[in-house]
């Protein structure tokens, strides 16, 4: 039987969709961008260029034909946007397609999710998976949130199909779109400097993708798991920001400069670049959520994954660096350098 991975033309999707395939088991794949799709289509996987946010239930239908695992990776992740985008990619796409999962009888619906739903704007260590703010920190989290409310919903009310939730904490690794461009960016614009609240000391958690795609993997085959679970899923190897940095841009002798700045400032600035945002319509350098982010500690409690999926990272920070690396010097007009 097929597994649909959505999303498949972003880093986890990618990631994912290839890691199937290399094991001769039969996936499809979806998502936006149809170069890619392409790419992937050379390799020999199965792609529909879709949009879920705007699809039709006929083609959902068709899309899910001989599907008996969904591993759902599509979302917009983004610290800025419009409420309605992010509802309509993170909400409403999610639902639509579970509910034809289940009325096309799939038995396993692996949804990704995030740990930003914790955030807020506080030093956090050992998050279990109950913990929620007083308020979510911007519409990304907020509707990723509504997103499993509707998950956990469709789970009481059709038990024929298992759902399980991930929420890995920065993932990093082959195809990564988010993290390392983002820095990247910033260091083409600043000349190098990078500016960070505590110098880039605040502790976190990262997820090299392949442990992500192993706990999806676990999620599809564990037995036992009670459907609308969620599990926290990381590297379970805090570091701080200053550390992930030289480990990853020394080798690739990128030169940089971290420029320690107070936090207040940065979130001032943050502030100021939301406000001019609104009016130019453009995402912001920084956000007060990035500068958060960037600021607070933040780990992850993994042990309920542990002992029920049976996750255990299989690769290292160092490795997952070390691969990141290999492949970015590989790949690096992918980054622009």
């Amino acid at each position: 039987m097929t597994t649909l991975v959505t999303g498949a033309t972003s880093g986890l999707g990618r990631n994912a969709a290839k890691y199937l395939a290399a094991r001769q088991q039969a996936v499809r794949g979806t998502g936006r961008n149809a170069a890619v799709g392409a790419t992937l289509q050379a390799q020999g996987i199965e792609f529909v260029t879709a949009d879920l946010a705007t699809i039709q239930r006929k083609e959902l239908d068709q899309m899910l034909d001989g599907v008996e695992t969904v591993w759902h990776c599509a979302a917009l992740s983004s610290p800025w946007g419009r409420y309605d985008d992010f509802y309509a990619a993170n909400v409403t796409a999610t639902t639509q397609l579970a509910e034809a999962a289940v009325a096309r009888g799939v038995k396993r619906f692996v949804h990704i999710s995030t740990p930003s739903i914790y955030f807020d704007y506080r030093h956090r260590t050992n998050i279990p998976e109950t913990f929620r703010p007083t308020r979510y920190v911007n519409h990304y989290a907020r509707t990723k949130a509504l997103a499993e409310d509707a998950i956990r919903a469709l789970a009481e009310r059709h038990p024929q199909t298992t759902f399980v939730m991930l929420r890995p904490r920065g993932i990093f690794g082959s195809h990564d779109r988010v993290l390392l461009p983002r820095i990247l960016r910033i260091l083409r614009e600043r000349n190098g400097r990078l500016p960070l609240p505590r110098g880039g000391a605040a502790q976190f958690d990262l997820t090299y993708v392949g442990n992500v795609v192993h706990a999806m993997q676990l999620a599809t085959t564990r037995a036992d798991i009670a459907s609308g679970a969620a599990f926290n899923i990381s590297n379970d190897e805090p570091a701080t920001l200053r550390d992930v940095l030289d480990a990853l841009l020394l080798p690739l002798a990128i030169p940089y400069q971290i420029v320690a700045l107070p936090y207040p400032v940065l979130d001032a600035v943050a502030r100021a670049m939301e406000a001019r945002a609104t009016l130019t319509g453009k995402e912001p350098p920084f956000t007060r959520y990035s500068m958060g982010a960037l600021n607070y500690d933040m780990t992850l409690d993994i042990s309920k994954a542990r002992r029920e999926l049976g996750y255990q990272p299989i690769v290292a920070m160092a490795a997952g660096i070390a691969e990141t690396v290999h492949w970015i010097k590989k790949h690096g007009d992918a980054y622009g350098f």
